[in-house]
C-alpha cells in the first residue's frame, strides 16, 4: 500500500471502481457489497471510503464513464463522414458494439437519472451524469436537425420528440437482439445482425423524407 499512497487520488478511484466493475458484472450491483469491493481492490475497507463515500458513489463514477465514452462515439460518428445515411447507419453500428463491449455500461445509460437539482439531496456525479446525457441528446438532435436541413429527413419533425423515440428504438433493438439472439437464429432464420440491419432500416425510413417502410 505504500507505493499505491503516492499515487493521485484519480489512480486510486479508478482502480477501485475497475474492481467493484468486474463485481457488479458477475454477482450484480445489489449483491455486491463494499467489504466485496475492498477485497477485490486490494484496498482496505476504511481506504475505500476516502475515495468514495458508499457504493451508490462508485456506481455513479462507472455511469459517468460509461456516459463519456458513449458521447464520445456517437460524437465521431454523427460528426463523421459520409452522407446522412452513412451517418446514421455508423451511429447505429457505435451503439451497437457498445452494447457488445459495455454491457454493464449500456445498462446505466438506459437508467432513470437524476433531473432534479434544485434540492441539495444528490449525489455531485449526479449532475454530471444529466450533463452528458444532455450532450448525447444533443449530439442526436443536431444529427437530425442538419437532416432536416439537407432534405434527407421530412421537414416537419419535432426534434425532441424524434430523439427520445429513437433513442427508445435503437436501444430497444440493441438489447432484444442480444436477448433473443437464440430465438431470432431458431424461429426466425435470421442472425443478430440481419435482425439489427433490417431494424435499423426500417427507423430511418420513417423520418426520410422519401422513405417506404
Amino acid at each position: 500500500m505504500g507505493r499505491r499512497k503516492k499515487e493521485p487520488e484519480h489512480v486510486h478511484r479508478e482502480a477501485i471502481a475497475s474492481a467493484a466493475e468486474d463485481l457488479f458484472v458477475h454477482k450484480g450491483i445489489q449483491a455486491a457489497t463494499m467489504d466485496d469491493i475492498a477485497k477485490k481492490s486490494g484496498y482496505s475497507k476504511a481506504t475505500l471510503y476516502v475515495y468514495f463515500a458508499n457504493k451508490e458513489e462508485i456506481v455513479g463514477y462507472l455511469a459517468l464513464k460509461s456516459m463519456k465514452l458513449l458521447c464520445q462515439s456517437l460524437s465521431d460518428s454523427a460528426l463523421g463522414q459520409g452522407t446522412i445515411r452513412d451517418r446514421y447507419n455508423s451511429i447505429c453500428t457505435a451503439l451497437w458494439k457498445y452494447h457488445e463491449q459495455y454491457p454493464l455500461y449500456f445498462s446505466f445509460t438506459l437508467s432513470e437519472i437524476n433531473v432534479d437539482f434544485d434540492h441539495g439531496d444528490f449525489l455531485p456525479v449526479e449532475k454530471e451524469i444529466y450533463q452528458a446525457g444532455e450532450q448525447i441528446i444533443e449530439i442526436i438532435a443536431s444529427f437530425i436537425r442538419e437532416g432536416m436541413e439537407t432534405g434527407d429527413f421530412l421537414p416537419d419533425l419535432p426534434v425532441p420528440e424524434t430523439v427520445f423515440l429513437f433513442w427508445s428504438a435503437l436501444s430497444g433493438l440493441v438489447q432484444v437482439a442480444s436477448n433473443k439472439q437464440f430465438y431470432l437464429e431458431k424461429a426466425m432464420q435470421l442472425s443478430k445482425q440481419q435482425f439489427l440491419d433490417f431494424g435499423f432500416d426500417k427507423l430511418y425510413r420513417m423520418i426520410e423524407r422519401n422513405g417506404v417502410i
